[in-house]
């Protein structure tokens, strides 16, 4: 997202921005419709929020209504910081923004400048009069390149999620997906897994056996998890857009991929493979099948967040084999309310708690992947 250089207490005051106002959501099932009817991003489902109230954040849920109409929906995820900062308020992959002609097509929620810089700044002064504390980063799911324009918001340095997606155009039939990958995938989709039963996994022990594989990838990895009940709390809080497919053998699970999908995008969380299901070829038949079950509709999306330069051999081969795309995220962007050194350590202590702790390297999550936890 572009640099805005501005002194952060200039009041907030883009074209009509005063003539919008923020209502907070409070009906789960009436948040994801809306989220779904804006082309919002999985992290801003409902669920997810109350995943992170796992742990040290509460979830906020606002919609930008002007004229009548609702042009923006935030999940803001607010953390509690000691003294002197008090509070990190972060907008994971959004706000989920409307076009300004209400008739436009909705895409993936990047609406237009003008709609974005409206309800950026909305969202941004109900941060600042019912959160306070450091100051609201957003994240959201919009290309590189994309404008707004909000005085006081600046590019942040480092993001908190990964900068760089894989998308696969899932509005493609099967039969065109299918011709557009090489000789080697088609032949890994077709034949691979034949003495595996792949499936949607529900059943929360199964989801415990599917751990298992995970803790399995993680050793051979390298890189750290979560508890179980985090894990857990994804199946449980996401329902039915917890979107888990495993191979399995001889009753086991041996391959997996987890998505979390909201009504256009699917949105690859976890994925592991053991021995079983690396000499069973499941991997790629378990991440098409996953994709099969993913949103239908005319912007529907399979996304794989990704490190640069680290190849990934599950989705990442995939989808660039399908002739998906790469796109990059338009970054991390962060209005202060003080200091900007300030900000910065309160930042590094919300998002690094293993190093807060005392801990010589940050947590990760997936394989290979190292991840801020939001």
């Amino acid at each position: 997202m572009a640099d805005v250089p501005a002194d952060p207490s200039a009041p907030l005051t883009p074209a009509r921005a005063t003539d919008a106002h923020v209502e907070q959501v409070t009906d789960p099932v009436a948040w994801d419709a809306l989220v779904d009817s804006l082309g919002g991003h999985p992290l801003q489902r409902w669920g997810w929020g109350q995943v992170k109230a796992t742990g040290s954040w509460q979830a906020h849920r606002l919609q930008v209504v002007l004229d009548g109409r609702t042009v923006g929906a935030a999940q803001v995820l607010v953390r509690q910081l000691p003294f002197p900062f008090r509070a990190l308020s972060y907008v994971p992959r959004g706000p989920a923004v409307a076009p300004t002609d209400p008739e436009a097509p909705v895409g993936h929620g990047v609406g237009d400048e003008a709609m974005r810089s409206l309800v950026c700044t909305a969202v941004a002064q109900w941060a600042r009069r019912h959160v306070g504390g450091v100051g609201i980063s957003f994240e959201p799911d919009w290309p590189a390149g994309t404008t707004v324009s909000v005085p006081g918001l600046v590019a942040g340095q480092q993001p908190i999620l990964l900068a760089s997606t894989l998308i696969l155009d899932l509005t493609r039939t099967p039969d065109e997906l299918i011709a557009s990958m090489g000789r080697t995938t088609r032949s890994d989709v077709r034949k691979g897994g034949r003495d595996v039963e792949i499936r949607r996994v529900r059943d929360e022990d199964e989801v415990r056996a599917v751990l298992d594989v995970y803790r399995d990838t993680a050793a051979h990895a390298g890189f750290a998890l979560h508890t179980d009940e985090y894990y857990l709390a994804v199946h449980r809080e996401l329902g039915d857009a917890s979107l888990l497919v495993a191979a399995f053998r001889d009753g086991r699970p041996c391959s997996f991929v987890w998505n979390a999908v909201s009504g256009s995008t699917a949105f690859e969380l976890y994925g592991g493979v053991d021995d079983t299901g690396r000499k069973a070829r499941a991997n790629a038949p378990v991440k098409w099948h996953a994709a099969q079950l993913g949103p239908a509709g005319r912007c529907a999306a399979l996304r794989h967040e990704r490190p640069a330069q680290r190849r990934h051999l599950g989705l990442q081969a995939l989808v660039r084999r399908a002739r998906g795309r790469a796109g990059r995220h338009a970054g991390r962007a962060v209005l202060a309310a003080v200091r900007p050194v300030v900000a910065r350590v309160a930042r590094r202590q919300a998002h690094h708690p293993a190093l807060s702790r005392g801990s010589t390297r940050p947590p990760a999550d997936e394989a290979g992947y190292m991840v801020h936890r939001t």
